[in-house]
């Protein structure tokens, strides 16, 4: 018996001592990979910082190859969605044609602040925008900058282009929002059709609907409903290692991720009566008049936002310019899950206003 504990003391101290070689190989291949993306190219910008906005400190990054490049600012979705652990990974693929920002908004990422008690609004979140469009036009040395919003990210930028067309020089949309209600409508109307006959279908609408999303557990029907029927935002996964560009993420330290992790619920508290509230005034129905270019980019199996509403929204688009592309067969995450053909198409939209 004595030999045998022996034995399985071996076997737990080799146990152990691999863990600890195989985390630290682990932390020093994350700290190389840390070190080649913190590096800014020749001619070009890597700068990350906390910036003084509309009474609060809001985290940005600043990656592009080409300091002279046009400025391209990425407002993310939610609200209250920060892509900051990862979105390096999908946004540098623009970088060899824009200079590009991206910006966790109020109260959410390395933006998120624990004095952010009240209630978020409308007017709020312009003035955000606002104002970090005229930072950056001051630090960048810029007369106007590119807006790319997806999702939440795709009204709140509408809605800036609308308000602020001077400080803009192009909107792109992507997984568009147009109105919040009607969108909950048609998805609802489309889900009761996929749910004939499915009685685990019908269970999960019955959890929710356009008039009760106001609950996490209506929220996770709804999410639900759509991963049942294969219009999940990232059914296709991404084209890219989501674990390699956590791992080798210059801007986030251990610390981060877990604070990331500790405050996911806090983080929407303040966006909770926003999202059903304040939000709808927003909407873009009837808004239909551009004074800069206006550019769509969308899923055909996108019911998160509405393809269809956003296609119909396109029509009626007044504006010095407009083009619409089409990803087939791509839902709502078609930023990282067609990664590639996302940035094929901006680089597209790059050459077209640079030839305008």
């Amino acid at each position: 018996m004595k030999k045998v504990g022996k034995i399985t003391g071996k076997i737990l101290l080799w146990i152990v001592l691999a863990l600890v070689v195989g985390m630290a190989v682990l932390l020093l291949v994350r700290q190389i990979g840390r070190s080649v993306n913190a590096k800014t190219p020749a001619g070009g910008i890597n700068e990350s910082m906390l910036v003084d906005i509309n009474g609060t400190q809001q985290w940005i990054s600043i990656y592009g190859q080409d300091k002279d490049a046009p400025v391209l600012l990425y407002l993310h979705g939610g609200p209250g969605s920060a892509t900051s652990h990862l979105d390096y990974a999908f946004t540098r693929k623009w970088s060899d044609v824009y200079t590009v920002v991206t910006w966790d908004q109020r109260n959410c990422g390395k933006s998120f602040a624990t004095s952010q008690t009240d209630p978020i609004t409308a007017d709020i979140m312009m003035q955000d925008g606002k104002e970090m469009t005229e930072f950056l036009l001051d630090h960048l040395d810029k007369e106007k900058i590119t807006l790319l919003g997806h999702s939440w990210g795709s009204l709140f930028g509408a809605n800036l282009a609308l308000a602020y067309p001077e400080y803009y020089d192009a909107f792109i949309g992507t997984g568009q929002m147009v109105d919040f209600y009607e969108n909950e409508t048609r998805l609802y109307a489309a889900a009761q059709e996929w749910a004939q006959g499915d009685a685990e279908g019908q269970a999960l609408l019955a959890k929710w609907s356009p008039d009760d999303e106001d609950t996490i557990e209506a929220l996770q029907a709804r999410n639900a409903t759509l991963e049942r029927y294969g219009y999940g935002m990232m059914k296709d996964g991404t084209d890219y290692s989501t674990f390699a560009a956590l791992l080798f993420n210059p801007y986030y330290t251990l610390g981060d991720y877990y604070g990331y992790l500790k405050n996911s619920d806090a983080v929407f508290a303040p966006y909770q009566a926003f999202l059903t509230g304040d939000m709808a005034t927003l909407s873009l129905a009837g808004r239909y008049h551009y004074e800069v270019p206006y550019y769509s980019i969308n899923g055909d199996r996108d019911y998160q936002t509405n393809y269809w509403l956003a296609c119909e929204y396109f029509e009626q688009v007044d504006a010095p310019y407009k083009e619409m592309f089409v990803m087939k067969d791509a839902t709502h995450g078609l930023l990282e899950s067609r990664s590639e053909e996302f940035s094929d198409i901006l680089h597209q939209i790059a050459e077209t206003q640079a030839q305008r």
